[in-house]
């Protein structure tokens, strides 16, 4: 039981035994109604954590918990080559990969290194997935790691084909991946066991999406498929409008991507197909951001430098915001407010409802890795090989 419960219950106690016949029963229904009350917000805080790309399987971008008003640099880690891949936080710990091969485990609460493990490959945009004290990241050379999130210690390794670009995501203790030989692969989360293979006619690049049983995916061959994560079957399929290195955004039944082709899609799962396209007038530029998805709004940054808000039901804009730069880090959002970095080396915090700038931090290297909120606290990798910290 966290601390702070097992406070509130035994002054509980306490109150009862000490002052049976003083207490009326509406205090103790009042107390017993405070108990309760801090004992969810226990529950919540101890699932305040951020432990894949996107935070979560169905890659929406929104975090659990919140963040404080005012922001502040915590501390700075210095990896020592560049950082694209986005950080994961679970259980106190930021796990990261660099560019140098090196994933690394990092203390949240004061920056300090835990360990290191060296993948002898650089690690690119594959993120690390956390899952029951197991940490999964894929390299540029095509492996996929396990290691033990306690001490680093390398638990086993997958080949794939060609390079590992796509992040991992774990659910019912099987991981997926793709590749850059066209394969979505499943193995099984304990020993690397290869469980089922799909392939596809071009690159996987994305990070896929998992709901419902079922993992969803934009290729590089633009075709948007559901795949059953139970036999690898495939139960969807229709054209996705373009080239995608962005991953899909699940929520509420639709997938929010998107693509080379200057257009964000909005496509409805259950009638198999795009429902709209929303594509700005004014610039042709690639969407290579993954899209955020809270309520009835969809966030995402584009490589013409704006951040682009969007009606989840229409596509229709509701608001966007200019950096100095292309926008490829992806946004994350938690409570009313959203973050992302930019190209132009800012790490930006707007209003969700209006893309009014609240704060920035510049950081003086691109930000096109994304952030990772956790704990009270933002963390986000640049180009120069630091990791920030913010709380």
């Amino acid at each position: 039981m966290p601390a702070p419960i097992l406070i509130v219950f035994a002054w509980f106690q306490m109150l009862m035994l000490s002052r049976p016949k003083v207490i009326t029963l509406r205090f103790r229904n009042f107390a017993l109604q405070g108990l309760v009350i801090v004992f969810l917000a226990g529950v919540l805080c101890a699932t305040d954590d951020w432990p894949q790309f996107r935070g979560d399987p169905q890659l929406t971008g929104v975090a659990a918990g919140v963040v404080p008003t005012t922001l502040k640099l915590l501390w700075v880690y210095e990896a020592g080559d560049s950082i694209i891949s986005s950080a994961a936080i679970e259980d106190g710990s930021v796990f990261v990969g660099v560019q140098s091969g090196d994933l690394l485990a990092i203390d949240l609460q004061t920056g300090k290194l835990r360990w290191k493990y060296n993948a002898k490959d650089g690690i690119g945009e594959s993120s690390p997935a956390v899952h029951d004290g197991v940490v999964y990241v894929g390299d540029l050379a095509g492996v996929l790691h396990a290691v033990r999130a306690a001490d680093g210690k390398e638990l086993w390794v997958f080949k794939t084909g060609a390079e590992i670009r796509s992040s991992p995501v774990v659910a019912d203790n099987r991981v997926f991946v793709g590749s850059y030989d066209g394969s979505l692969y499943c193995l099984s989360a304990g020993k690397g066991k290869l469980l089922w293979k799909y392939a596809t006619r071009n690159y996987i690049h994305a990070t896929p999406a998992i709901s419902g049983g079922v993992i969803y995916v934009a290729g590089c061959d633009e075709i948007f498929r559901g795949i059953r994560i139970s036999d690898g079957k495939e139960v969807l399929r229709f054209p996705s409008g373009g080239y995608t290195g962005a991953s899909p955004a699940v929520r509420d039944q639709w997938a929010y991507f998107g693509t080379f082709s200057n257009q964000v899609v909005g496509a409805d799962l259950r009638r198999r197909r795009v429902a709209w396209q929303y594509e700005p007038a004014d610039a042709h530029f690639p969407f290579y951001s993954s899209a955020a998805a809270a309520a009835n709004r969809i966030v995402i940054g584009g490589r013409d430098k704006l951040i682009h808000c969007l009606s989840s039901k229409t596509g229709k804009p509701i608001w966007n915001f200019a950096t100095g730069a292309r926008v490829d880090s992806s946004p994350a959002i938690a409570g009313d407010r959203l973050f992302v970095g930019s190209n132009d080396g800012r790490l930006y915090e707007l209003d969700l409802a209006t893309g009014r700038q609240v704060w920035a931090f510049d950081a003086g290297s691109p930000l096109s890795a994304s952030p990772a909120i956790a704990a009270g606290r933002v963390v986000i990798g640049s180009q120069d090989g630091r990791l920030y910290c913010f709380g």
